[in-house]
């Protein structure tokens, strides 16, 4: 055969692209690993805290407001900044964030219960240290979901953004359980702040020495986290096309929040979110009380500790079993979450030990965990591809203002009976269950029209 009648070798049309490694995705998943683990353990030692400066729980719930704010505001703003700075960068500045903000936390409520600060002002100083959190820490989770998306080939995408809400979700367990041992002789509750913190600096030290600066190999943008304490990402990342990965033109009008294909969803989202903030308010003081550990508030952190964390291991039971087992759809996951976590508020308001307590709200936090995705996606599958950014967005800031007021407000109900507190709580699951049961679209027509 003469040397011009052989065929050419077919070159690739494009080379694959490498996966992230292992020991990169394994300092991604300490990132959020350490930030979710951090503020979970907050959450368990501060009605503690409370109690031993003498502070009404109100006050304690509202110093979470101005940082929850702050986070709704500028988390969406840090994700379009990771595309113009970097996400190492954007990783990076959340870390300090995060460390600088419970060094600072632990600090405050160090000097305050040690009485060199009056209990005022040590809540002013707990309240300025935590907004720092909201606005410098919402900078890591959509870098880290933004750099994992950007370099991940389409067909590996949806496991890797699995695994990186994942270890949010799994932070959520091992902070509450690690909480009780780092109460230490002279640090006491603060252990927690200043022990995390440190966790925080090695982190991020491996974060600088090992990742390096990144160039995305897939354009694609990363959604912001619901709020400071939620386990999974608001949407999807958007850019993607519907075949490959090359950005969609971007959508000619804005979403807004109560446009009609989005409004029941939004509805739905905006007042179980207030439900379930409000019991995650009262969770941690309902202990103290039901249990008799207000004067003695050392012991009452592994009590709060634990029930906190039957709480997350029921919500990963819930993303991680139930919804791929079950192959829930928006509608029924929403619905089916809202009259589970009713049906464990219930039994929680009657609760009246350490067992009941933790299996009522394991119950609760087991719906919720059904509620929060299905209502996530459904939003998602009620707007086009092109507008998942925009749907992710208000998806972000929905789940954040269901955490600016209702937590102080459920905690201000409880301190007036109990039933006030519990009866709102589920009165909200009662009026998303039955406005769900006749607005939301059903599964079928969701998944059907966005084939």
């Amino acid at each position: 055969m003469a040397e011009s009648d052989r065929p050419l070798p077919c070159p690739d049309p494009q080379p694959r692209q490498p996966a992230i490694s292992r020991g990169r995705m394994a300092l991604l998943f300490a990132v959020m690993l350490t930030t979710a683990a951090g503020n979970t353990a907050m959450q368990s030692v501060m009605p503690s805290i409370g109690t031993a400066l003498g502070v009404n729980d109100v006050w304690i719930s509202l110093a979470y407001t101005w940082s929850a704010l702050l986070w709704v505001v500028c988390a969406p703003f840090w994700a379009g900044r990771s595309d113009q700075r970097g996400r190492k960068a954007m990783m990076a500045l959340g870390m300090v964030g995060f460390i600088v903000s419970m060094g600072l936390c632990g600090l405050a409520l160090w000097l305050g219960l040690t009485g060199t600060l009056p209990a005022l002002w040590t809540l002013l100083a707990f309240a300025a240290a935590r907004s720092l959190y909201g606005g410098f820490g919402s900078a890591a989770p959509p870098a880290v979901q933004a750099y994992v998306a950007s370099r991940t080939p389409r067909a590996e995408r949806t496991q890797a953004l699995s695994l990186i809400a994942s270890s949010f979700g799994l932070g959520t367990v091992i902070g509450p359980a690690l909480a009780p041992l780092m109460v230490l002789p002279v640090l006491g509750l603060t252990g927690p702040f200043i022990i995390f913190a440190l966790i925080g600096v090695a982190t991020l030290i491996a974060l600088r020495l090992r990742l390096p600066n990144d160039e995305p190999q897939f354009p694609a943008r990363g959604a912001a986290y619901d709020a400071p304490y939620s386990g999974s990402p608001s949407s999807e990342p958007s850019g993607d096309s519907e075949d490959g990965d090359t950005p969609l033109a971007p959508p000619t009008t804005r979403l807004r929040w109560f446009e009609p294909r989005l409004r029941p969803w939004v509805i739905v989202a905006l007042l179980g979110g207030h439900a379930q903030a409000m019991t995650l308010g009262i969770a941690g003081f309902l202990v103290l009380d039901r249990l008799g550990l207000r004067e003695t508030p050392d012991v009452g952190t592994g009590a709060v500790g634990l029930v906190l964390m039957a709480g997350a291991m029921a919500t990963l039971l819930a993303q991680w079993g139930l919804i791929p087992r079950f192959d829930l759809g928006p509608r029924a996951a929403t619905l089916s979450g809202i009259a589970l976590a009713a049906a464990g508020t219930v039994m929680l308001g009657l609760a009246d030990n350490l067992h009941l307590i933790a299996l009522s709200f394991a119950i609760s936090s087991l719906g919720f965990g059904l509620f929060r995705p299905g209502s996530t996606s459904g939003t998602s599958l009620a707007v086009t591809r092109a507008e998942q950014g925009q749907a992710s967005g208000i998806t972000a800031s929905v789940a954040g203002a269901s955490y600016i007021f209702a937590p102080a407000l459920g905690v201000w109900l409880y301190n007036h009976s109990d039933w006030l507190s519990f009866g709102l709580i589920v009165a909200l699951c009662l009026v998303v269950l039955l406005y769900g049961w006749r607005a939301l679209q059903a599964d079928e027509v969701l998944v059907r029209e966005r084939r």
